[in-house]
């Protein structure tokens, strides 16, 4: 027997309605008001010192909508359809004690909530390329992206630096002010962010999500320090660090671009060395490339991503009545699955339309985003 769903609404005073769920010691409320369907708020509730918190909520809130289904998916998660949207739109997950939360909750010291959406279908990893400055990963993302314009999509990295000639402020990077890119960390809309050569650059999670909700494949352009800090994060990703054939090398390089000072290049040549070191600790990148000639790393680099193969980019769980407008609600919840209920279409004959929701292959995709859900069709009755 699967659980029963926890499903009510209740109104209180100020007509506000509500639904609860109680995970542990705790009672987590989502409050919206009708007057206003985009408003909504998260109580929490400590039954051990029957105390009221006011939660930091992060990431996208769903649409809102006058009535959801809920239940609790694990001790970290709670998965809430909202009901009156296409499928697809309809699957959110409310982060409560996943690892993104509890970091943020360590940042803030304040307690922390986050908004997650559910993604149907199994996309393939990000892809973290990794290497000091000169060693030509950016002509090998280039060519990636000229090669696989269907299959990979670029993570436009944030940055306080100003920009050389021929960059495109959202293109090359987002140009922005230390002020606003230090406010967005704080209010944690950054999967990573490091200080190099004197300024801030940052991989923000709308950038991430705007590149996997196309169907892309994610590919992030950022420093040893960054990949660390990605590492350390929900995003479940291929780690590759790029090395020159020789430090010397390295250094030509870096004088053949002609772009900086003699000051600037003695910065990035100590960064690099330092880098050079990191790329070689346990359990940071996958693997590692060298780029002594270019063709061939991008052929070697081809080969780890399996480009040969005829693998597809993602999977599509979708037919056309599952991105219609619908109202679903839980039935019952495994350790693998949950039930869900059509309780707007029926089928043939009256039938009861009834769709399985597979937990089993749920991935981490970035802070905003889980993905790996699929949906099956069971037999209506």
């Amino acid at each position: 027997m699967g659980e029963e769903a926890v499903h009510f609404s209740v109104v209180d005073a100020k007509d506000c309605k509500q639904s609860a769920f109680e995970v542990g010691d705790k009672t987590y409320v989502i409050c919206r008001s009708d007057d206003d369907l985009k408003t909504s708020a998260v109580k929490i509730h400590d039954k051990l010192t029957q105390t009221w918190l006011s939660p930091t909520i992060l990431g996208e809130q769903p649409l809102l909508t006058k009535s959801q289904s809920v239940i609790p998916v694990s001790d970290e998660k709670i998965l809430v359809i909202e009901k009156g949207v296409p499928l697809n739109e309809s699957i959110w997950f409310l982060e409560i004690d996943t690892p993104f939360v509890k970091q943020q909750r360590k940042i803030k010291e304040t307690e922390v909530v986050s908004w997650s959406k559910g993604v149907i279908g199994v996309g393939q990893k990000p892809v973290v390329i990794s290497g000091p400055s000169g060693v030509g990963k950016g002509t090998l993302i280039a060519k990636l992206m000229k090669d696989y314009p269907s299959k990979f999509g670029f993570s436009v990295s944030h940055t306080t630096r100003s920009p050389r000639e021929k960059e495109i402020d959202g293109v090359h990077y987002h140009f922005t002010e230390r002020i606003k890119i230090e406010k967005d960390i704080s209010e944690g809309k950054f999967l990573e962010f490091a200080h190099v050569h004197g300024n801030v650059y940052g991989t923000s999670i709308e950038a991430v999500e705007s590149v996997t909700d196309e169907g892309k494949r994610c590919i992030l352009d950022i420093d040893v320090q960054g990949a660390r800090s990605v590492r350390a994060s929900s995003l479940e990703a291929i780690f590759i660090f790029v090395c020159p054939p020789s430090f010397e090398e390295l250094e030509k390089r870096l004088r053949a671009r002609g772009t900086e000072t003699e000051e600037q290049i003695q910065k990035r040549l100590r960064n690099a060395q330092a880098e050079l070191d990191q790329s070689n600790e346990p359990g940071l990148f996958h693997h590692l490339l060298v780029n002594d000639d270019l063709e061939t790393c991008y052929e070697n680099l081809k080969k780890l991503l399996s480009l040969d193969d005829d693998q597809e980019d993602s999977d599509d769980f979708f037919n056309k009545e599952d991105k219609e407008t619908a109202s679903y609600s839980i039935v019952s919840k495994t350790d693998s699955e949950i039930l869900l209920q059509s309780e707007t279409n029926e089928g043939k004959n009256g039938a009861i339309h009834l769709l399985a929701l597979d937990l089993s292959s749920l991935s981490g995709g970035a802070p905003g985003r889980t993905r790996g859900l699929k949906i099956g069709s069971v037999n209506s009755f």
